[in-house]
């Protein structure tokens, strides 16, 4: 691709560069020069054009937008891909759920070419119908064939949506005196709402290991949600306890994540068993928030997930919080 001056009777099918007012209407970027418009460019005295010529092997933008979009999605439902426009496309989610990103992929396709460039929400973002997961913008009118066929290649399939799997969900809340008793249900029944799933049951028991063990072993739904009155302080406190005596097992206890950090994972049987932090009772973005929407997708949750999860897991500070960390 040439761009720069160049006299407007040598401009016919060149990409007009900057916009240009005229008396009867304003040239935009981007058009594609026809001799109606040589013609009222030079009525005006306007000799020379700041143009995009494009040669032979250059693909334009929009066109170059669509084929870096296609290639993406591959044949992955879930996404939906814009009409290239100005060269960009975005992407957007049918439908809630969170993304799944291969990172190395799309790093790849960015090293490409500067002109051919695609930015994403952070991997696992969760989603709402409509979001944008991605937008694809090629910045030059033009690039190279050869260079997009490599774009293409190597960010093929690269983005996910992965829609929840999830339907019901069983909420236990434990009592003490004193406590928060059902405070920050709306709030835990708005995040499964988001996410398509039902709050089935809301039990509240005693906080005590035999009343909620009796609890998780009765809820009969495909995930259990625990949130005690008085906060997790180790593995061998009572919720975790009562999920062991239930016939479950705690996979990880504590994230580095803040607000978040007494959040607990573990199962029973083939149901995951989530114990939330306290800060779950605000609608505030927390630690469980990552958990919980992986888990309702159907990706599997490691102790070295949630490990991972420190960097980038100082959250913003939340107005419920007893301790806050500035005085």
């Amino acid at each position: 691709m040439r761009f720069g001056p160049v006299e407007t009777a040598q401009a016919e099918g060149a990409v007009l560069a900057h916009s240009i007012a005229l008396p009867s209407g304003r040239l935009r970027k981007g058009l594609r020069l026809a001799p109606s418009h040589l013609d009222a460019l030079r009525a005006e005295g306007i000799e020379t054009v700041v143009v995009a010529q494009l040669s032979a092997g250059d693909v334009d933008e929009n066109t170059a937008a669509a084929q870096v979009a296609q290639a993406v999605l591959a044949d992955h439902p879930h996404l939906t891909m814009t009409r290239a426009f100005t060269g960009r496309v975005n992407l957007l989610a049918d439908g809630p759920g969170i993304v799944h990103l291969d990172v190395a992929a799309l790093e790849a396709l960015n090293a490409v070419h500067p002109m051919i460039t695609l930015a994403t929400v952070p991997p696992f973002q969760q989603m709402a119908a409509g979001g944008m997961v991605a937008t694809i913008k090629i910045i030059s009118y033009a690039v190279a064939d050869h260079d997009l066929d490599a774009a293409c290649e190597a960010g093929r399939g690269a983005i996910r949506m992965l829609p929840p799997q999830i339907k019901d969900a069983t909420l236990i809340i434990t009592e003490i005196d004193g406590g928060a008793g059902d405070k920050g249900k709306k709030a835990i029944a708005d995040r499964l709402s988001a996410l398509d799933v039902t709050l089935k049951d809301i039990v509240i028991v005693p906080h005590e290991i035999s009343a909620l063990r009796d609890a998780i072993a009765a809820a009969d739904t495909a995930l259990t949600l625990i949130l005690t009155g008085s906060a997790t302080s180790d593995i061998d406190d009572v919720a975790p306890q009562a999920l062991r005596a239930a016939g479950g097992e705690v996979s990880r206890f504590g994230m580095p994540v803040d607000p978040g950090n007494l959040l607990f994972l573990g199962h029973r049987g083939d149901t995951p068993v989530i114990g939330l932090p306290g800060c779950a009772r605000s609608p505030a973005l927390n630690g469980a928030d990552w958990v919980l929407s992986r888990v309702i997708c159907g990706v599997d949750v490691t102790p070295r997930d949630i490990a991972g999860m420190g960097v980038g897991g100082l959250l913003k500070e939340i107005v419920t919080r007893p301790q806050p960390r500035r005085g």
